[in-house]
């Protein structure tokens, strides 16, 4: 076999680089679905072959119903590629009904998180996401992110949840690369990396591709990395990683993805408007120069 011929990594069933688009508003704080339907269209030229909306990163927790609607509405006509919707809440009713009316708005796939704070049982988890599969008729992603959801989900309940219709992949946050290949091997899921640096050792344990900040400007150099990883050339995958490195930091280093992805946006020329809604204050200088140089340290400007 030649290496032209070599495939290292499985299929990405909903896209291998997918940003987990920032929710661009206007000064008033309003929703600028306009925008946000450039700001998609411009992230997929630059590689993107996924778009997720509605997430953490989409300033989800303070957007409303209607919004979260209207928005996959939007970037589903906007784009030609897999629009994945976050739809998950702590509480189950709620989430359901989430799902229900994003999948009916054209959602290809739905992030659905960990319930958090309520830091249910493991038995609890799994009653939460059998009540979402019930009403569900698109594809499930699971997000594990504890670090927000204060919620460890067992081995064994990763595996009860795989049996559920509907589930296909997890998004995981946790950081727990130790975990990774037994959690795949006993579940048969699509697994997408939710940790900026840890993209590459993802890849290396059979993840699909990464559910991304610093997508939102460096998807172009993730796709090259995938590819790289993917026909064998290792060495190449990791001078990227390398490269990408003081992105991957500066980005997500304080904790502050939303308002770290926006001011990278700024800095690209992607968004004019970096207004984010209380209590996350829209990036200053000191953001806008940390973005800046991430992107000049990671060879993007």
């Amino acid at each position: 076999m030649t290496e032209s011929e070599i495939h290292l990594m499985p299929p990405a069933p909903f896209g291998r680089v997918i940003p987990a688009m920032v929710t661009p508003m206007k000064a008033d704080g309003s929703m600028d679905f306009q925008a946000a339907a450039a700001l998609a269209r411009r992230l997929v030229a630059d590689g993107a072959d996924g778009i997720l909306v509605n997430g953490t990163t989409g300033e989800s927790p303070v957007t409303h119903m209607d919004e979260k609607v209207n928005l996959v509405r939007v970037v589903r006509q906007a784009v030609d590629v897999p629009v994945i919707s976050g739809a998950g809440s702590n509480d189950t009713a709620h989430t359901v009904r989430m799902v229900e009316m994003i999948q009916e708005a054209g959602a290809d796939a739905l992030l659905v998180v960990m319930p958090y704070y309520s830091r249910p049982s493991q038995d609890g988890v799994v009653a939460h996401y059998r009540s979402v599969c019930e009403s569900a008729d698109r594809p499930v992603i699971l997000y594990d992110v504890p670090g927000r959801t204060g919620l460890h989900v067992e081995l064994d309940t990763y595996r009860r949840l795989s049996e559920l219709k509907h589930v296909e992949a997890v998004k995981d946050a946790t950081g727990d690369l130790a975990a990774v290949p037994q959690k795949r091997q006993e579940t048969g899921l699509a697994w997408y990396s939710g940790d900026d640096g840890l993209y590459l050792p993802f890849l290396a344990l059979g993840a699909v591709g990464i559910i991304s900040v610093m997508a939102h400007v460096a998807s172009g150099p993730m796709q090259d990395l995938a590819a790289r990883f993917d026909t064998g050339d290792l060495t190449g995958a990791q001078r990227l990683a390398a490269t990408l490195a003081p992105l991957v930091q500066a980005l997500n280093g304080d904790g502050q993805q939303a308002v770290m992805a926006k001011a990278a946006l700024k800095v690209a020329g992607s968004l004019d408007e970096t207004t984010m809604r209380l209590p996350n204050l829209g990036p200053g200088k000191e953001q806008l120069s940390k973005a800046k140089a991430g992107m000049k340290a990671a060879g993007l400007i």
